[in-house]
Parts: structure tokens; sequence; C-alpha cells
């Protein structure tokens, strides 16, 4: 079903099939979203169609890939396909993204950004949901205010 909905956005869409995993960090900062939200490393298409703002990423392991987010200890298991409309901070309709409830997988089909962007919330289709510190999924996390430029400062006088 997945492969079908890619097929029918892939008109018009940006499709990249090298440095798959960097591209996808990009489009999700551009989002809003955690850099880190989709580790796949092993992505071998990545797509997007602005005018309808559908995403897809495409896996080279055929049975997906289970990643554990060790910041808050979950486990999520992504699909050989995984799809979502996305805005900023926010994607929706998604497929292929469980994640690991006590012994269940649960299926999350929407990931939604704080308004205050401090935390990030997995609803399930049922309208569940669960909230984590932005922090757990970003890989470059932003220097807090001020520190930046002093570290920068720091750096430009050593050399």
């Amino acid at each position: 079903m997945a492969s079908q909905a890619i097929e029918e956005h892939r008109s018009g869409a940006e499709v990249h099939t090298e440095m798959c995993e960097a591209k996808a960090r990009e489009f999700l900062v551009e989002l809003g979203l955690p850099d880190g939200l989709l580790p796949l490393p092993s992505l071998m298409e990545v797509g997007y169609n602005r005018a309808t703002g559908f995403v897809w990423l495409r896996q080279s392991q055929s049975g997906g890939l289970t990643h554990t987010f060790d910041a808050i200890g979950k486990q999520v298991w992504y699909a050989p396909e995984v799809t979502a409309v996305v805005e900023r901070g926010r994607m929706h309709s998604m497929t292929g993204v469980k994640s690991k409830e006590l012994l269940i997988w649960v299926t999350i089909s929407e990931i939604v950004i704080s308004p205050s962007g401090t935390k990030i919330v997995f609803r399930t289709p049922a309208g569940l949901g669960r909230a984590f510190p932005v922090s757990a999924f970003q890989l470059n996390p932003p220097a807090p205010e001020g520190q930046g430029e002093a570290k920068a400062a720091e750096e430009a006088a050593t050399n």
C-alpha cells in the first residue's frame, strides 16, 4: 500500500537516491522536527512532494529496522517504506512506524511538536499519545542561548 501511495506522489517530487540519510535529516530540520527522529542509516530513496506534503523513505533492509532511543529507553520499528504527510512541526497519516509499549508494538500515526517546542508528541490511530523531550531525538542539539556565541568566540581566540 505504501508503494502505491509513493508512486501516486512521485510526479513533481524531489527524489534522492544518494546521500539519503543526510537529505532526510535536512528535510526534518526544514520542517522544524528533530534531525534524529528517523534514524535510518540504510536509506536507498528519499522523496518529498512539496505540493502535497507527502514524504517517503525507502530502506534497503527488507525486514525494516528497529532502533532504540537511549535517552528515553524506547524501541521504535521502521518498515522498509515509511510515509507521511508533513507540515511545519507535524507528521501525520504516517505508515511504517511502530513503538514498543510494554510487550506490544503500537502503530504511530502522528508526530507533533508542542507549541512550546520542548516536547514531541507521538499519537496512535486511536488518538492516544505520549510526549517526550525533543532533545531525545536530536543528533545535534542546539546550544543554549548565549553559549553558542561564547564557544565560537573561544574557538576563534584559540586559532
